[in-house]
């Protein structure tokens, strides 16, 4: 099993056979356009940029599960990401990503890299707001908020998870060995 054994839909409502990203490191990200974590676009903007042409490419899903940060239908949320932060890269369908609606995708996603920790710039933060929301949120492999990040090799494997707190420059790091 690996994420080449899944199908999505696209911004349009189209399946597509993640099969077709055989060979690409991918990362793959839930978003929102207001959230704090947002202009973390621009980080992956570059990093899409410096590293596409080498094999790499990110899939986003909004999703709108975190604090309604994701309002609106899917072809709003990418006329937003489009002309305000400029995203490059295939932005799919509004999703959810945990509960009794989540996308398998995520569902496998989660399996394959749990959990593990809060950690990096704005951590106690978002561990403040989270034992709000569910103050066992340590002991699930749920998605916490938007912008949570996973990373797949070449060959279809889920290699790391970094949560939204995680620095880019770390992202970029794990992305540029895998290629």
């Amino acid at each position: 099993m690996s994420v080449y054994n899944f199908t999505v839909k696209d911004g349009e409502g189209n399946d597509v056979s993640l099969s077709e990203y055989s060979g690409k490191v991918l990362l793959i990200v839930n978003s929102a356009i207001k959230c704090g974590f947002t202009p973390q676009y621009t980080e992956l903007n570059d990093i899409y940029s410096e590293f596409n042409e080498r094999g790499f490419e990110i899939l986003d899903f909004p999703c709108n599960q975190f604090g309604g940060q994701a309002p609106g239908t899917t072809e709003e949320i990418t006329e937003v990401c489009r002309s305000k932060w400029l995203v490059p890269y295939t932005i799919f369908e509004k999703i959810d990503v945990n509960g009794e609606n989540a996308d398998p995708l995520y569902e496998y996603l989660k399996e394959e890299q749990p959990f593990k920790e809060i950690t990096g710039k704005g951590a106690t933060k978002l561990k403040l707001v989270l034992k709000a929301v569910d103050r066992h949120y340590k002991d699930n492999n749920d998605i916490k908020w938007n912008f949570t990040k996973f990373l797949v090799d070449r060959e279809g494997n889920v290699v790391q998870r970094f949560e939204p707190t995680e620095a880019m420059g770390d992202v970029k790091k794990a992305i540029e060995k895998l290629l």
